[in-house]
């Protein structure tokens, strides 16, 4: 089985959506599950919400916008009498029956049971364009089989419990499931941490074993380098794993920096490639991939560096050397 991901971008409108079918018809998706993040800016939008929300004032407003954002996306996609938009509606009255009546003052804890439905949103909408397109697909509730901790935003995987669950699943079958989103052993939703759903993705080829896994971006793969920032960026054909969680760990944005560990675990390939350039090999990371020779440069923002040095070297012994990390850490 092999695991895609479409990230936000890829079905920011209409027309990105129509893509992934075209990318699908030209790749395949026989023997898939495809994890989809939410539309476009669509969990800043929530995020507003539940800023609203916490400081008493109308949220009513913000949360009917976004509504009317995915009826008008939707309306490029189906006829009006497509049982989707009840689906659709169903997510919006449950998200404000929810903020009309919780008791909790959590912010964490409201905030993923309002983030979340971005994921829910995206993932019903694709996977009824995907059938209506002729391609047949079995939605999944992703909070049904990845399960973590309470920590709301940075959920801790179960993994003895997550693996049982999606062992259940029949691997020859086409999958369509959410990422970012998981529940604890309550059933209230879990988010895995900001941009965590290329984490969701790694989780579901770990326990599915797949053969491997392609993230799809609006970039042609991981560079040397952000485009946007050094023009004379290039491609980086492959990577072996340590090099790609070591570029994830200095801020290389194109990975995110959980989701290489379980894959490393039991070797299963890693594709990113391009939704818009689909024909294009991408980067491949995996266990066999030889030296990087090239230089990698990445920007981080808002980044602080701190030298310490000593001018005696009688100074470093382990216990003054731990002693100086205590204090900065």
């Amino acid at each position: 089985m092999k695991v895609y991901k479409f990230g936000g971008a890829s079905v920011r409108d209409a027309a990105s959506v129509k893509n992934v079918v075209r990318v699908l018809r030209n790749h395949g998706c026989d023997a898939c599950l495809m994890v989809i993040s939410a539309m476009g800016k669509t969990t800043n939008a929530l995020e507003n919400v539940v800023d609203s929300y916490f400081a008493d004032r109308d949220f009513d407003e913000l949360l009917l916008s976004i509504h009317r954002w995915h009826l008008s996306l939707m309306e490029e996609l189906f006829a009006a009498d497509h049982k989707i938009f009840g689906e659709v509606d169903a997510v919006f009255a449950g998200a404000k029956a929810f903020l009309d009546n919780n008791a909790s003052r959590d912010y964490n804890f409201v905030y993923d049971q309002i983030i979340s439905i971005g994921e829910l949103l995206s993932s019903k909408i694709v996977s009824a364009y995907l059938q209506l397109s002729g391609m047949n697909n079995t939605w999944l509730d992703a909070r049904d089989f990845i399960k973590t901790n309470a920590v709301y935003r940075e959920g801790e995987v179960d993994w003895d419990l997550t693996e049982t669950r999606i062992a259940e699943l029949n691997t020859d079958a086409f999958y369509i499931t959410q990422g970012f989103v998981a529940s604890d052993a309550n059933g209230n939703s879990v988010t895995l941490g900001r941009e965590g759903s290329d984490y969701s993705a790694a989780i579901f080829a770990y326990c599915l074993n797949a053969e491997y896994m392609t993230i799809w971006k609006d970039v042609p793969g991981v560079m040397t380098g952000d485009p946007n920032k050094f023009p004379d960026a290039v491609l980086i054909d492959s990577l072996s794993y340590e090099e790609a969680i070591e570029m994830a760990y200095y801020g290389a944005s194109v990975i995110h920096p959980k989701t290489l560990q379980p894959l490393k675990q039991k070797e299963i390939p890693f594709f990113v490639k391009s939704f818009v350039q689909d024909d294009k090999p991408g980067t491949k990371i995996c266990k066999d991939s030889a030296p990087l020779q090239r230089e990698v440069y990445i920007l981080k923002e808002k980044q602080h560096l701190l030298r310490v040095s000593t001018r005696d070297f009688s100074f470093i012994a382990e216990d003054h050397l731990s002693f100086i990390f205590g204090e900065l850490s």
